[in-house]
């Protein structure tokens, strides 16, 4: 067992623990992983941004004055665009930018990210017993343990809240839960803090499909 496949912790903890290579020791797919990001960041977008059409302004549609006799040119409703007060163009409109990642893409970029973060050794482990009740000080001294520099991300279980109101007052660190973290959040953060649970949980969604006995790849992309 190499050591760029264990995972130590920083409080509490019985010793190191064995990653899974087929989760953590993952070749960085570059487009994948930007595909999702891409996909997640769209989705966040709240796609309520609307503008009035010349239809929608409070104006009369009358016409502003009568097409002769009056030496100006013709006109039509000062609810034109071109004119002040007047509706939008081609302004935009409620929509929605979610963006469809297949489920393979999805688990394959979060096994490229995962994989990063083991391979340089910004992951690390916290044990939500080692904090019996929130207290900032504990994880200050936590994360003393935990070498490097940047931003850290603390992702935990639902039931781990002593634990994350230990870190989320600490400037450098910032907390998630675990069924909420995307993969835009962990490559955004330059050290991982992880509870067992969310390595758990992490580890389970991100597993690659058993492929059966006998099946190629080749074959499988040719049956679907």
């Amino acid at each position: 067992m190499s050591a760029a496949l264990q995972a130590e912790f920083i409080a509490g903890g019985s010793g190191p623990l064995e990653l899974d290579p087929s989760i953590f020791d993952c070749d960085f797919n570059e487009p994948v992983v930007h595909l999702t990001v891409v996909a997640e960041l769209a989705a966040r977008r709240r796609g309520t941004h609307s503008t009035l059409t010349r239809g929608e302004v409070a104006m009369t549609g009358a016409k502003a004055w009568r097409q002769k006799g009056t030496g100006r040119a013709r006109v039509g409703p000062l609810s034109t665009p071109q004119r002040r007060g007047g509706g939008v163009a081609f302004g935009p409109k409620p929509r929605s930018y979610v963006k469809k990642v297949n489920r393979k893409a999805r688990r394959l970029a979060l096994r490229s990210v995962l994989s990063l973060h083991a391979r340089r050794g910004s992951l690390r482990l916290v044990d939500p017993a080692a904090f019996p009740a929130p207290k900032t000080r504990s994880g200050a001294e936590a994360l003393q343990r935990f070498p490097g520099e940047g931003r850290v991300l603390l992702v935990a279980e639902s039931g781990a809240d002593a634990c994350v109101k230990s870190f989320r007052n600490l400037a450098v660190c910032e907390t998630a839960p675990v069924d909420r973290v995307g993969v835009v959040d962990l490559l955004a953060a330059q050290r991982l803090l992880l509870t067992p649970g969310a390595l758990e949980y992490l580890s389970t969604i991100a597993r690659p499909p058993v492929r059966p006995a006998g099946v190629t790849a080749g074959d499988q992309e040719g049956e679907s």
